[in-house]
């Protein structure tokens, strides 16, 4: 078949009733993507197989050895003080870094894929920045800025302002491992959007806002979700930068990750677990969220069919 019948029958399945399209779609499938039946077989396999040893098993381990002393063990385990506090500073960290970056996210990518400027490319390496260094020289960063012999650290000591081994420390590192989420999420969605349909509202009238809140948002409302959750699962399982900052005051600074070394050092194994297995719940409806949003996107850019 050439290129121009293939053509002419794709054009002529767009027309086509539903039924008609799935007894024409077959016939012209590339013959490319119809793989023998062993090749599929053994991707299968060795997919499920690859998820069986190194994701299953292990989060299955995980449970095991948090309940393997019995239910009253794990909760007195996750109602200690210690672990109540790592859980509160967790979600505090959590609650503030994430909203902070979904409207840096926002404003970065309305800024790089609505405008050209000077510039642009060194605003994009820098957002990718907390990818390529390492969590741990992140914290690093912080130590020398607001260290006791960093460049503010004098200063901080006589206004009695502490940020390093407190709470600001550690909302400022998970801040930073975990800004380029949502804008990188966002820059090439509406880059492919384009600018037409905020032009096009400027021009009857609508003011910025209005732009933004009734053209914007509407187009780009799964994919700033899935941001958001991307941002907050990185946010609650940060352990490098959160670890260099922290100082680990039991009690005050320590958070769910680093609650989990500490017991785990202590070959407290049930403990370790048992808030393992809360981070490992987080993550699990992480992914239900996530999976939930792919859906509602796939849903919501497919094309009408009739």
């Amino acid at each position: 078949m050439t290129s121009t019948s293939l053509n002419a029958t794709a054009t002529d399945t767009s027309s086509a009733t539903p039924a008609v399209r799935r007894r024409i779609e077959p016939a012209i499938t590339p013959a490319a993507t119809q793989e023998p039946l062993w090749v599929r077989v053994l991707l299968t396999v060795t997919a499920f197989t690859f998820l069986t040893l190194f994701l299953f098993v292990p989060l299955a381990a995980v449970f095991a050895e948090a309940f393997k002393k019995g239910w009253e063990v794990y909760l007195k385990a996750i109602i200690e003080p210690d672990a109540l506090s790592a859980i509160r500073l967790t979600l505090i960290a959590a609650g503030i870094a994430v909203p902070l970056n979904l409207v840096f996210g926002v404003a970065a990518a309305w800024t790089i894929a609505k405008f050209e400027f000077l510039g642009k490319n060194v605003l994009l390496t820098l957002i990718d920045l907390p990818f390529s260094v390492s969590p741990v020289i992140s914290g690093l960063i912080y130590v020398l800025l607001f260290g006791a012999q960093g460049w503010f650290g004098p200063w901080l000591r006589e206004h009695d302002i502490k940020i390093l081994f407190a709470v600001p420390g550690i909302v400022l590192a998970t801040i930073f491992v975990t800004f380029p989420f949502i804008a990188r999420e966002l820059i090439p969605l509406m880059q492919a959007q384009g600018s037409e349909e905020e032009e096009a509202a400027l021009v009857l009238g609508a003011s910025g806002w209005k732009t933004f809140w009734y053209v914007t948002l509407p187009n780009i409302k799964w994919g700033l979700l899935y941001g958001v959750i991307l941002c907050n699962a990185r946010a609650m399982g940060e352990f490098g930068a959160v670890s260099v900052v922290s100082g680990h005051i039991r009690g005050e600074t320590n958070t769910m990750p680093l609650q989990v070394e500490i017991l785990y050092n202590e070959y407290n194994f049930t403990a370790a677990f048992a808030v393992a297995s809360l981070l490992t719940l987080l993550a699990l409806l992480t992914l239900a969220l996530k999976m939930i949003v792919e859906w509602r996107t796939d849903e919501s850019q497919a094309i009408p069919q009739e």
